[in-house]
């Protein structure tokens, strides 16, 4: 038994009709990357029915470090009383993904953002979207043949068919979950005219970094469980039977190109701030030598690359990516005017 009770959520102010295009100036908190003139160059996948000696397979070590507060939703609510003696006084809280009391991102949702940022600088298709197949530009439906698949579809995967590389749970590095605030936010509007352009689908959205999310104030909402400033999240990527190119493509993916660094958006809560998380690529561990590597117990020293060699090897993959042409160069220079980090940018503060 308990003597806190639940506060019935207020009902939420309706959002005002907005059908302005989206112009860099806007103050929208987001920007549509545009799509290309060009359409995605599909082509038969590489496959992952067996190692291949001259393609690329191995592990990527990575460590996330939150800079504003991160909140994957688990989809619980609870009292703060059953959650900690912390939190007895707090009516109801949201609680995030976790694992023996440690915070966890899924590593589908790591997958979901890494995979939304790769189709977008590359020439892939609209592989998930809210709008009407009508309104999906020549060339760019997803791709629903196992034989011709876009960039995205051959690394990543594609109804039907695996993809080459898999993710891990990204686990945080010490027990020290926080208690934060997630204003109520409108719903998703994908008919909104400003996404569109002569009557298709404009562009790829992706939300700013902002300096901080926003603070409670005056705005209705509710209590969540989340990672906290400078928390720290490791994880693994196994791939496999990569080419050079993709494998520099998922390392600008991962911030890791000096000359086009941003930070990821990870988790709910986007449109107010939260969710910017800077990716350190630790280690690679290679698969150099397929054979000798199942036949001994011990790994060699040559497998693994970190430091200075490793700095090096991340330049060589990511110059074969720009020499293949497999990154868009505008789209690319779009993505890091959005998450270029740290910012100067604020959140709205009203509800968006």
């Amino acid at each position: 038994m308990t003597n806190n009770r639940p506060i019935p959520p207020r009902k939420p102010t309706p959002p005002q009709p907005i059908n302005e295009p989206v112009t860099q100036n806007s103050f929208k908190p987001y920007k549509l990357i545009p799509l290309s003139n060009k359409t995605p160059q599909r082509k038969h996948p590489v496959g992952q029915d067996r190692y291949k000696s001259q393609l690329l397979s191995g592990k990527l070590c990575l460590k996330l470090t939150v800079k504003t507060s991160t909140f994957v939703a688990s989809g619980v609510v609870v009292m703060g009383s059953d959650l900690s003696s912390r939190t007895k006084n707090i009516p109801l809280v949201k609680v995030a993904v976790g694992k023996d009391e440690k915070l966890i991102i899924p590593g589908s949702s790591l997958k979901g953002v890494i995979r939304s940022t790769y189709e977008a600088i590359t020439l892939s298709c609209l592989c998930k979207t809210k709008a009407n197949r009508e309104a999906i530009p020549n060339g760019y439906k997803e791709c629903n043949d196992k034989q011709k698949l876009c960039p995205a579809c051959q690394v990543f995967g594609a109804m039907g068919w695996q993809g080459l590389i898999s993710f891990n749970d990204a686990i945080a590095d010490e027990i020290k979950p926080s208690i934060g605030f997630m204003p109520s936010l409108h719903n998703p509007r994908p008919k909104r005219d400003g996404y569109y352009l002569n009557g298709k689908v404009a562009g790829r959205k992706f939300y700013y970094h902002a300096i901080k999310p926003v603070d409670k104030g005056q705005q209705q909402g509710i209590p969540v469980q989340q990672a906290g400033n400078e928390l720290t999240f490791s994880t693994q990527l196994q791939f496999m039977n990569l080419t050079k190119a993709e494998l520099g493509t998922l390392l600008i993916v991962l911030g890791q190109d000096k000359n086009n660094n941003f930070a990821l958006k990870v988790g709910g809560g986007k449109p107010i701030g939260m969710g910017t998380m800077i990716v350190e690529l630790t280690k690679i561990e290679r698969c150099n030598d397929l054979k000798n590597r199942y036949l001994d117990y011990c790994y060699s020293e040559n497998d693994f690359l970190a430091g200075d060699k490793l700095k090096q090897y991340i330049q060589e993959l990511i110059q074969a990516s720009h020499n293949e042409k497999l990154v868009q160069i505008d789209a690319l220079k779009e993505l890091k005017e959005i998450w270029k980090y740290p910012t100067t940018r604020e959140a709205p503060q009203d509800m968006y």
